[in-house]
């Protein structure tokens, strides 16, 4: 199981600003409460009064994925509404967030959720990846879409340690440098002055370490 909450209204605003035409992707996945279509519209309607209140227009497209964290399903899904897209604002968890800015790496991917608590899956013979720490309080709109908090093996929130040696980490060899992965999306999208803004020091108190749903 997966929790989330939705993001400040205004902070969500700030990230799609700067775009015109976004599309805004449910999950109709494993988070709780359901982020699906229905949510999806519901957050675009909000957004439009928003965009007015701030004299911006935007063009929405709204539409779900059966589970975000699946490339394919995802990719089989986004494809077809890409076409006219500046941008695409997602209601998954964390890891539907960095799928999509996979998949679309010359697309900003904004997530409109924190996600406080993600559950444990066995599969037998199989290899799983964490790309979420359920930190509370998501920083990917600014990181090209790649957790630093998760992947950097130091947990870094301000750029490379320097200890990197030919793009993979001092910690473990055998895995990249999320400074330099995080940098070369960044450079993709032209928008490497996000590595110029300093940020603060975790605030722990964000992370959920157990909770009542």
């Amino acid at each position: 199981m997966i929790v989330t909450a939705q993001k400040p209204l205004d902070e969500v605003l700030d990230f799609i600003s700067p775009y015109s035409n976004i599309l805004i992707a449910g999950c109709d996945g494993c988070t709780q409460p359901p982020r699906g279509l229905r949510e999806a519209k519901t957050l675009s309607q909000l957004l439009e009064l928003g965009g007015r209140l701030r004299n911006k227009n935007f063009n929405f497209k709204v539409v779900t994925a059966a589970k975000q964290c699946d490339s394919y399903l995802t990719a089989s899904m986004l494809k077809p509404q890409i076409e006219g897209v500046d941008t695409v604002l997602s209601l998954a968890c964390g890891i539907g967030v960095q799928t999509i800015a996979e998949l679309f790496p010359e697309l900003p991917v904004f997530p409109a959720q924190n996600t406080h608590f993600m559950g444990a899956e066995e599969r037998e013979a199989g290899t799983l990846e964490e790309r979420c720490s359920a930190c509370g309080d998501c920083i990917l709109a600014v990181s090209g879409g790649i957790c630093p908090v998760t992947r950097c093996a130091k947990g870094l929130l301000n750029g490379a340690c320097g200890g990197a040696r030919n793009g993979k980490c001092e910690m473990d060899p055998a895995k990249d440098c999320a400074w330099e992965l995080i940098f070369q999306r960044l450079e993709k999208q032209d928008k490497l002055d996000l590595l110029r803004e300093f940020r603060p020091p975790r605030n722990y108190q964000l992370r959920a370490w157990r909770l009542t749903v």
